[in-house]
């Protein structure tokens, strides 16, 4: 079941494209935390910890844009 706050008149396509925006999401954190090392700054400085998630950040959008680029390469090692 979902529960939504959305008006009564929303189209179920909309409905189904937003609840499965959520798995996209999750998806993309835990491939940021697990294969790009999000989770691995162990520094004590902000400005540390902003250039670690920054440079992760864009290895991310590097990923994303290969993929989508070239969707057929994406499961190729």
């Amino acid at each position: 079941y979902w529960l939504s706050d959305l008006p009564a008149h929303t189209k179920l396509k909309t409905l189904v494209r937003l609840a499965k925006m959520r798995w996209r999401i999750e998806h993309d954190y835990r491939e940021l935390k697990t294969g790009l090392g999000l989770s691995h700054f162990e520094g004590r400085s902000f400005t540390g910890w902003h250039r670690h998630v920054t440079l992760v950040t864009a290895a991310h959008l590097f990923i994303t844009r290969l993929r989508l680029k070239n969707p057929k390469a994406a499961g190729a090692a």
